[in-house]
């Protein structure tokens, strides 16, 4: 707040002049809070000779009030928020899917310091699935041997009997059994007179299907046709891309003992796969069980 006065010499000009009105102190505004006492105001003055007569300004000074760090900000703001943590990325060629970016690095359970040495996380298996290069395939084949006499495949060849022969099958197992356009409309009617034994399972393709409920018995299902002196199994749902792949892992970990990484590599060496998340998490949650009960290397 300033205030100018003008006077000289002349005792008839000795009455001052007031340019500008002061503003009432509570016109004022506050930009910052402050626990320093009221500043004090300072009264100077300035001479200006001019041609006529000296002329004398004067004005009045208030001190800046100082600030404290802890008032320079309104009281509400507590410091930076944390960062946003990047989106993680899912997208798989071909399948149309939108990037999730919670589930790819969900783990299977919070993990405890006593077994922190073994848990495997979904991010973990998916980054084996990509191969490092962060990018999914759909199969370039119908059916690939994923491991000796065990096949993964999908519906066209599962519904061609002669194929099926020509590789030699004797067993199959419809790791989508259903009516809808997501499953595989087959039974063991469909198979009635060619020799080959088939087994059925209702699952969905979907991350909330607990699909871990038929890895028993889908192993068994592959154990007995691989007992035979000749016997080969095509595991197989509608592409073979996601459940029947999911299942032959389960069967490597629960009947030949492999880890779920060893298991997961085995299978993708020979057939581009990309189980859901939802299968992934259930295969984490198996290796756990198996190491548990000393049936898998940690």
């Amino acid at each position: 707040m300033v205030g100018f006065m003008l006077g000289s010499k002349d005792p008839s000009a000795n009455l001052s002049r007031r340019l500008h009105e002061h503003k009432p102190r509570s016109a004022l505004r506050r930009t910052a809070r402050s626990c320093s006492p009221r500043p004090v105001p300072v009264r100077s003055h300035l001479d200006f000779p001019t041609a006529l007569s000296p002329i004398r300004i004067s004005f009045t000074v208030m001190p800046v009030p100082s600030i404290s760090p802890r008032n320079a900000l309104p009281a509400r703001y507590a410091g930076p928020s944390a960062p946003t943590p990047p989106l993680s990325r899912r997208c798989r060629a071909g399948r149309g899917d939108p990037c999730r970016a919670a589930e790819l690095t969900e783990l299977c359970d919070r993990p405890d310091p006593a077994m922190s040495d073994y848990r495997i996380s979904v991010e973990e298996l998916n980054d084996l699935l990509a191969n490092g290069s962060g990018c999914y395939s759909l199969p370039s084949a119908h059916s690939n041997e994923v491991v000796p006499r065990i096949h993964v495949g999908n519906a066209f060849i599962a519904k061609n009997i002669m194929k099926l022969q020509r590789l030699g099958i004797t067993h199959v197992l419809n790791a989508a059994e259903g009516k809808s356009f997501m499953h595989v409309n087959t039974n063991a009617e469909f198979y009635e007179g060619t020799g080959i034994t088939y087994h059925g399972i209702k699952a969905n393709d979907t991350q909330e299907f607990n699909l871990s409920r038929y890895f028993e018995e889908a192993a068994d299902f592959i154990e007995k046709a691989l007992s035979q002196k000749d016997g080969q199994v095509f595991v197989h749902c509608r592409e073979g891309y996601s459940r029947s792949p999911t299942l032959v892992i389960a069967y490597l970990m629960l009947r030949q003992n492999m880890d779920v990484k060893s298991a997961l590599v085995t299978v993708r060496q020979k057939r581009e796969i990309g189980p859901n998340d939802g299968f992934l998490r259930q295969l984490c949650q198996l290796n756990e069980q198996l190491v548990k009960e000393g049936k898998v290397k940690p």
